[in-house]
């Protein structure tokens, strides 16, 4: 049943992400991100008409004889998708959670990269690096992409097998005691130190996180060094403004922390909108101090709309 339905809605993702490639997103992508490393090639004699910019100086002293640089344009690029899937992505509101978002923008830059004949790779995360799928070019390895991406939300919806009545209280006080283990929470460090053994060669990585979590600067930075990383910011308008509904309790999803907040407190609703702003102001301007580009995606939005305002954006930089 699980394997039909993620084929299914692998199939879906395809239907509806595919047209959008074919239509606007490939070409975007292509004028973004294609043509931008040179590779050098070889050094050959000084023929008229060539650029004597690229007069290799050395080699002409050595030989006596004027010779040229040739380079090539570095056709493919190598994307890592670097998805969040901790707890707090299952959020959402308006029929659409956070994870689904990121689905469906990994989905459009997987076959974005995979159109344009780029290899394409998976790493997915939490408190640690949980599953990594190579880069490699092909429309079947973007399915495949799309479908690991896929399957962790649908394996956690799905039903836990009951446990004989003698093991239910064990099993009970475990899963007390364990509902702010480490695991649950986000590490986008060590997710960026996986990336580091990885990724021999540059790469254009994308970040795709509701970035719920602490000290990662430095490893952002670090790897921006190495590679063009890109970050994206998945949040859903009912994490700044709760509905009235007097008081509730509430969950913490990365530690599985709970409290009594009385949501038709004006201060309350102020001082939570306060907090989302701050860290969301916070996070845009420690990535543009280290020069880090960020994207924001509102779940209860189309998400193919700030992508391509993103890939419009860098080329209109390149282009200056």
């Amino acid at each position: 049943m699980l394997a039909a339905s993620l084929a299914h809605q692998v199939r879906l993702i395809q239907l509806r992400t595919g047209r959008q490639v074919a239509d606007v997103m490939a070409g975007a992508y292509l004028s973004v991100f294609k043509g931008r490393g040179m590779e050098f090639e070889e050094v050959r004699p000084y023929v008229p008409g060539d650029d004597v910019r690229t007069i290799d100086w050395n080699v002409t002293a050595r030989t006596g004889e004027p010779h040229i640089k040739r380079y090539v344009e570095e056709r493919e690029l190598t994307v890592l998708l670097v998805v969040d899937i901790s707890p707090s992505l299952d959020f959402g509101s308006r029929g659409r959670s956070k994870r689904e978002a990121a689905v469906e923008l990994a989905a459009l830059i997987a076959l974005s990269a995979t159109f344009s004949h780029d290899k394409v790779g998976l790493l997915l995360f939490h408190g640690a690096a949980d599953r990594y799928i190579p880069p490699r070019k092909g429309q079947r390895h973007a399915q495949l992409v799309i479908r690991e991406v896929l399957a962790r939300g649908i394996g956690e919806a799905t039903p836990r097998p009951q446990l004989p009545r003698s093991l239910r209280r064990w099993f009970g006080r475990l899963v007390r005691q364990t509902r702010a283990a480490p695991d649950r929470t986000t590490s986008i460090t060590a997710a960026l130190d996986t990336v580091g053994k990885v990724l021999s060669r540059r790469a254009v990585v994308f970040v795709i996180s509701d970035f719920i979590d602490t000290g990662y600067l430095h490893a952002l930075r670090s790897a921006n060094r190495r590679h063009d990383l890109v970050c994206t910011l998945i949040t859903d308008a009912r994490e700044q403004t709760l509905v009235p509904a007097g008081l509730i309790s509430v969950a913490d999803a990365e530690t599985g922390e709970t409290r009594m907040v009385d949501t038709s407190s004006p201060a309350v609703q102020r001082a939570l909108a306060d907090l989302a702003g701050a860290r969301e102001q916070e996070l845009s301007a420690s990535l543009a101090s280290a020069g880090i580009d960020l994207i924001r995606v509102d779940a209860t939005a189309p998400v193919i709309d700030p992508l391509l305002a993103f890939f419009r954006m860098r080329e209109r930089r390149l282009r200056r």
